[in-house]
């Protein structure tokens, strides 16, 4: 280590784990808990510790990278992946297989998960290796050369990660702000004081008058200060009275999403098609489920006349599915349950789960693939996997199944005030009979069973199967006018589901339709439940203010068939059987033949969709080189920018000497055993046996007279002389190898010389 005193060493180190500290704090809003801190802060601790001792033991770039990623590897696993160490502490090998996957796939898991995060996805790779990285390059830049502001380099980067990486509205930019220009300001002065104290004593020790050293470091420690007062004050009163800011982008912002729910059919088209094929197949089964809960299949609250689909109106919609993690629907209330899905015959992309979903755990031969497909929407409780679910595949759900309150309870809660999704293609007539059905309730609880009622209790049931009452299938507009054109109402969930939503939507209720299953009267509680084409439904949720959605059964009873037998087929059933339905809606049956004409048009209207990801894992490959090529860069740029001010000294002897200097530090790079303080024939006479050249001698007597003789040397000399520099270094690069070069490049032996200058 350098001979600069302990205290300001001390003080170097506790100015980069300020700086480095602001960042970290920064990541609050990201994560949703303090694990974060734990990486963040043991990343910092373990990066001083490297830069420390590579500093006392003068390690090199290549010796302090190996322990920064020695580092990474033994203490990683504790600090970023206690899950998955013995003891929360002793790595394994699936901690070691994730380190190093995460190195590269950490960064896009954490920009496609939904903030906040959880600390057990694996995203405290993140903070740990940013703050890792930057701690050990900004202290050992700091404990190393004179230039304190190029330290500030990694840490300046690390703050710029951290808000890329983070959330568009951050807890306190300000007042993290004002600190890291506060930090950086104070040290910076006190190095600067420090270097000029060094200085006077260098140029005339005798003459320095310590009481006038002493003062001037004085005013110039109070004139910071005051400066840095006054900045701070604009900033808090800009802060305060300015108008609020906009909400800035972040890296989030720009990553799109792999997957669009809107390119699957809505799963309530193809509801007859399960009622008449897999009425006695064995679809999946549930273990855990309680009683009274409900088997969620999907979630539709936006009608096009045609279909019941999910919205497309952006974030908080049906439409806004986001990759499963661990800590999803934070915010639910009611009973915790571990719910067991195995699957039988149900294959597609939507799951079936309940309640509001914490966490999904896949296993099997194909749990990890599946994970990685599947997605979850915390507004609606549904959830898809986009590779398709199999039969042989299952997942352990741990979920919350809310408390469906009594009609009493909601005597006096009013509607949740929700933006639902423009409703288009509603039949005129419906608007009119829900205000019948309605004109003798008060309270909203009473509104919405009136519509109940009306449907459950006026209606009639039938599939319209073989032997049944006739009752085509479909719930566009012509299905809906239908139902309550004729003498009598007759239908299924399909239609009956679909009836009471839009009726309640035109009577400004936020509702939305359901499909899924629910165990029926006489299956036993707590038993194994067999989701088959016989028990799956359709219901209607509405919204009430504070409670949450709802469920509403308009459907009649399976046994309340029509009691007029005109309405059952007049001649040949079979034609009204396999009536399909309207045109638009005839897909919904034919679910693999609509895959495969969405894969052909995904081909054929591709366009420009593949530059999203090809940007996307370019910017990682970029990222990862500019990583590798980080210190080559750094140290590139600092003794490119010594070389250019000794080159542009304003004397001319000053010149000459700093060719020389460059010349010597070019050879300390190299391992060259010049020691601090010798006089210039002595360094020569190192140089020249290191590296077989002589004329370092004659080069090192020509800039003793041209700096000690009786007048400044012309431009003229001091090009020559620079231009004998470059031809003796460029001599001693090509004797040595390739890799004492790099090693060279890397060097910080002539920065730690005090070069720097």
């Amino acid at each position: 280590m350098n001979a600069r005193p302990l205290l300001q060493r001390v003080i170097d180190v506790v100015a980069i784990a300020l700086l480095v500290t602001v960042a970290i704090i920064g990541f609050g809003p990201t994560f949703d808990g303090p694990q974060y801190l734990v990486a963040g802060f043991g990343a910092l601790a373990l990066g001083l510790a490297i830069a420390w001792f590579g500093a006392r033991w003068r390690w090199g770039v290549l010796p302090i990278a190996g322990a920064a990623v020695g580092a990474y590897f033994v203490f990683g696993g504790a600090l970023a992946l206690p899950h998955t160490t013995l003891l929360g502490v002793i790595p394994t090998l699936e901690t070691w297989r994730q380190l190093a996957v995460g190195v590269v796939t950490s960064w896009k898991q954490l920009l496609t998960t939904v903030p906040p995060v959880a600390a057990s996805d694996g995203h405290l790779m993140v903070p740990f290796l940013m703050v890792l990285l930057a701690t050990v390059i900004a202290a050992s830049l700091a404990l190393r050369i004179r230039q304190g502001a190029w330290a500030l380099l990694p840490a300046v980067a690390l703050l710029a990660g951290q808000i890329l990486l983070g959330v568009a509205t951050p807890a306190a930019p300000v007042v993290q702000g004002i600190l890291f220009a506060a930090v950086a300001v104070v040290w910076l002065a006190l190095r600067h004081a420090w270097t000029n104290d060094s200085a006077a004593v260098r140029i005339d020790t005798e003459a320095a008058d310590p009481a006038a050293t002493r003062s001037s470091r004085t005013r110039r420690l109070v004139a910071g200060a005051a400066v840095l007062a006054i900045a701070a004050g604009a900033g808090i009163a800009t802060a305060a009275f300015a108008t609020p800011p906009v909400q800035r982008y972040v890296l989030r912002d720009f990553v799109i999403p792999p997957f669009d729910i809107r390119d699957y059919p809505s799963p309530l088209q193809a509801f007859r098609g399960i009622v008449r094929d897999d009425a006695d197949t064995s679809l999946f089964t549930v273990s855990g489920l309680p009683e009274d809960a409900r088997i969620r299949l999907a979630t539709m609250d936006a009608y096009s006349g045609v279909v019941y689909n999910v919205a497309d109106d952006g974030a908080g919609s049906s439409s806004a599915f986001t990759p499963v993690r661990s800590n999803m629907s934070p915010e639910a209330e009611g009973a915790e349950t571990t719910l067991r899905v195995e699957i039988g015959e149900w294959s597609g992309v939507w799951l079936p789960d309940a309640g509001a979903v914490r966490e999904f755990i896949f296993d099997g031969e194909r749990g990890s693939e599946i994970r990685r497909a599947a997605h979850y929407n915390d507004a609606t409780g549904t959830a898809v996997t986009t590779i398709g679910l199999q039969p042989g595949d299952g997942y352990t759900i741990e979920t919350v199944i809310p408390k469906i309150p009594s009609d009493a309870a909601l005597a006096e809660v009013p509607f949740a005030p929700l933006k639902m999704p423009k409703q288009e293609g509603i039949p005129e007539s419906l608007a009119d009979l829900a205000s019948k059905a309605v004109a003798d309730a008060e309270t909203p609880i009473e509104r919405a069973r009136a519509l109940e009622s009306s449907l459950h209790t006026d209606g009639f049931f039938s599939h319209g199967l073989a032997g049944d009452v006739l009752s085509p299938s479909g719930h566009g507009a012509a299905r809906i006018s239908a139902l309550f054109a004729g003498d009598q109402m007759i239908g299924d969930d399909e239609q009956y589901a679909v009836a009471m939503a839009l009726m309640a939507t035109q009577l400004g209720m936020p509702a939305r339709v359901v499909m899924g299953w629910h165990p029926n009267e006489n299956d036993q509680a707590g038993s194994v439940f067999t989701a088959t084409g016989d028990n799956v439904h359709a219901w209607v949720e509405i919204a009430f203010d504070g409670v949450g959605w709802v469920p509403f059964d308009p459907t009649p009873s399976e046994d309340n068939e029509p009691n007029d037998q005109s309405t059952k087929p007049r001649a040949d059933p079979k034609p009204q059987v396999l009536q399909p339905p309207p045109p638009a809606q005839e897909a919904a049956d034919l679910p693999p033949s609509i895959a495969d004409d969405r894969e052909q048009e995904e081909d054929e209207d591709a366009g420009v969709d593949w530059l999203g990801p090809l940007l996307l894992f370019g910017g990682i490959g970029v990222g990862i080189l500019a990583l590798l090529a980080a210190p080559f860069i750094v140290m590139g740029l600092i003794k490119g920018t010594r070389r250019a001010r000794r080159r542009a000294a304003a004397r001319t002897a000053d010149r000459i000497s700093g060719g020389w200097d460059e010349l010597v530090d070019s050879a300390v790079d190299l391992r060259a055993p010049v020691v601090v303080g010798a006089t210039r024939a002595e360094s020569a006479a190192v140089v020249g046996a290191a590296f077989t050249q002589p004329r370092v001698a004659t080069l090192a007597e020509r800039a003793d007279a041209d700096v000690y003789g009786p007048g400044d040397p012309s431009p003229e000399d001091v090009e020559t002389f620079w231009r004998e520099v470059d031809d003796i270094v460029g001599e001693m690069k090509g004797s040595t190898s390739w890799w004492q070069r790099v090693r060279a490049r890397l060097s910080l032996r002539s920065l730690r010389r005090g070069g720097a200058s």
